[in-house]
């Protein structure tokens, strides 16, 4: 497909999915994130050094890999929810042509409209909105609410809704090319990568690095809540700890031994996301902080 006729599928999807929308403008000031984990690996090199070399943000029809299913290819459920969604605009499209997913975090959350794919997140720019197309709930749930910026009746369908708080996001699809020193405002990560070559390698990335409060869960309270993902993986979880604690590197460490099944790995990961935001437990709810 030329760069003609993939910007012609783009726009197609736009106008579609805004005939299925409704509702008032979003608040401009509201943000498409991206989140991520910032310490794995993609195709055997740390991801954000692949990111560095390319400076896109590419789907997992490009990197093959994904914090959720992986079903992006030809055929696939991912492929299959994107026909459906976009009216078979990308059914004939290259895999760089496609969007890449993210979350509107309407609910201003320090670390991201939808921690459970990651402790990191890219926060886009305002103007990428007006090329973004939401729908609640997540796509792989075949929704029939979905929304554009000028018409956002799904942040109040959202709210209504009562679901587990790794699940209450609104997922966004971002169309045409994400570039990192042109579409994002800044890369937000945990703190426990400071001083560490995670911090090092985002610097290189071309884009203001801030970060929010942290997730951290102690093993005590991990073992609170065993009917949340299973018992299995609180055992994990509680193994895999340092000093009886848990946060995103301690987590990333253990995926990326090759140890232990990725999928168990992912739900100990949900445990910290869900139980071990900081900011909850303190009360506090910071804005990301920038470097200094």
């Amino acid at each position: 497909m030329s760069s003609a006729a993939s910007r012609t599928a783009q726009e197609r999807a736009l106008r579609h999915v805004a005939k299925l929308s409704s509702g008032p403008a979003m608040d401009p000031a509201l943000r498409v994130t991206l989140n991520f984990h910032p310490d794995r690996l993609l195709h055997g090199k740390p991801i954000l050094d692949a990111m560095a070399e390319g400076g896109v943000y590419h789907s997992q029809f490009v990197t093959g890999t994904s914090n959720g299913g992986l079903t992006a290819h030809p055929g696939g459920d991912r492929w299959r929810w994107e026909s459906r969604i976009f009216d078979g605009t990308y059914d004939e499209a290259t895999a760089d042509e496609r969007p890449v997913y993210g979350a509107l975090n309407f609910r201003r959350k320090p670390a991201g409209g939808a921690p459970r794919f990651g402790s990191a997140h890219f926060r886009l720019s305002a103007q990428t909105l007006t090329r973004s197309t939401f729908c609640y709930p997540d796509s792989s749930l075949e929704p029939s609410d979905f929304g554009v910026a000028a018409g956002m009746g799904l942040i109040e369908i959202a709210c209504a809704d009562r679901q587990d708080e790794l699940d209450d996001y609104i997922e966004a699809q971002v169309h045409a090319s994400v570039q990192l020193q042109r579409d994002v405002e800044a890369l937000v990560l945990d703190p426990c990568y400071q001083g560490t070559t995670i911090e090092d390698a985002a610097l290189r990335l071309g884009c203001p690095v801030e970060w929010h409060p942290g997730f951290r869960l102690g093993t005590e309270e991990l073992g609170r809540h065993p009917g949340y993902r299973g018992q299995t993986y609180v055992d994990l979880g509680t193994r895999i700890a340092v000093d009886g604690m848990l946060d995103p590197r301690i987590v990333g460490d253990a995926a990326r031994t090759g140890l232990h099944d990725p999928q168990a790995v992912k739900k100990v990961w949900h445990y910290l996301a869900r139980f071990g935001a900081s900011w909850k437990a303190t009360g506090r709810t910071d804005a990301p902080v920038a470097a200094v």
